[in-house]
């Protein structure tokens, strides 16, 4: 037993052996622990389930003891590929997530991994707290969270996922000191209602469909993230519905071989490190920019083409970022649209140079 919970799920009939259905078991630790505000234990083990539901003011806790690459300790498996989701968060006011490892099994057709589901954003702040969680192998994102208002998301592992690592409508989260590798989708993607969002310290790699997506968002802080390998874009800003993105800070990001092709096709204005299309108050500044292909002997094409593509500026700043052979066409495009208060300046750097490449590795 956990010291940090009041029950746990073997006390209730969970057998943890992979073949089992353990989703009764489970639901009714999570339930008995619903009426003291209590915390639930999953030991070790392989506990098979369909949809948990978490009530308020829960928590279901475990040994986080996966790697970067297999799961491992506190371990709940989808066996349900008809499930919406393995973990329902929705109405789980106060609810904590941590140290579990979720594995989707790529069971089904479009499963969340987490899964938020609220008509609008109600009239208290949610308060999730989603932590040292491995959420892999989904068929729809790692984690959902429609119309969340207030989060927070640390020190977890969002990968190979068929959708995005982590999608969100909603507002006011913290999300810190996590990967996002190897999903479909996007490692973040907010492409709805969106705005005050902290995004700082994350390795964010090889998403099939870009680093960091963001339609129509506001006051953002991306600070001090690894975004390296996006298929796409490392970082995008786009308007939504004629909504700006705005309010937006990018500073101090390393963000390396964007516009990976092997995906699929991309449009041309898609293979850059960074793409801003009427964006109003946007800085971008001290972030460092490079081309390269796949790891080490494995080959595949250099990219991006671009460093930076920007239509549509208001009062906004791109300067002191470096491209050092920071793509392979053109370092800046200026597709135009800007208003005179806007400032694009001092952006260094050079093109990439093929037969420098084996000096760099």
């Amino acid at each position: 037993m956990s010291e940090f919970a009041s029950f746990n799920i073997r006390d209730f009939g969970a057998v943890g052996d992979g073949r089992r259905d353990d989703t009764a078991a489970i639901q009714k630790a999570l339930d008995k622990a619903a009426t003291t505000c209590a915390s639930v234990f999953v030991p070790d083990g392989v506990f098979l389930s369909s949809t948990l539901k978490i009530p308020p003011h829960v928590g279901l806790i475990g040994n986080p003891t996966w790697s970067f690459r297999h799961d491992g300790g506190s371990i709940i498996r989808l066996g349900d590929p008809s499930a919406k989701c393995l973990i329902d968060l929705t109405g789980a006011i106060g609810a904590t997530l941590n140290g579990l490892c979720l594995d989707g099994a790529s069971l089904g057709d479009g499963i969340h991994g987490i899964f938020v589901d609220k008509k609008d954003s109600g009239d208290q702040e949610d308060t999730p707290r989603i932590e040292r969680c491995r959420v892999n192998h989904f068929t729809g994102d790692g984690v959902r969270l429609n119309h969340i208002w207030c989060f927070s998301i640390r020190s977890c592992m969002f990968s190979h996922n068929k959708g995005d690592g982590l999608s969100v409508r909603g507002w006011d989260g913290f999300i810190m000191d996590n990967w996002f590798s190897g999903n479909g989708g996007a490692g973040y993607a907010a492409r709805q209602d969106n705005a005050s969002m902290t995004i700082t310290g994350n390795r964010i790699e090889w998403n099939a469909g870009g680093g960091i997506v963001i339609h129509g968002g506001s006051h953002y802080n991306i600070t001090g993230n690894y975004i390296d390998r996006s298929g796409g874009a490392g970082i995008t800003l786009m308007p939504r519905g004629g909504r700006p993105a705005h309010v937006i800070t990018i500073t101090g990001n390393v963000i390396f071989r964007s516009g990976a092709p092997m995906w699929r096709k991309l449009e041309d204005l898609e293979s850059t490190h960074l793409r801003f299309e009427g964006v109003r108050g946007l800085v971008c500044t001290g972030n460092a920019m490079r081309v390269w292909r796949n790891d080490g002997d494995s080959g595949g094409e250099f990219s991006p083409n671009y460093g930076i593509v920007f239509k549509g500026l208001v009062n906004s700043v791109i300067k002191d970022n470096t491209l050092d052979y920071g793509a392979m066409k053109e370092l800046l495009v200026d597709l135009g649209g800007h208003d005179d208060a806007s400032v694009v300046k001092d952006n260094l750097g050079c093109l990439f140079v093929d037969n420098h490449w084996k000096d760099w590795d």
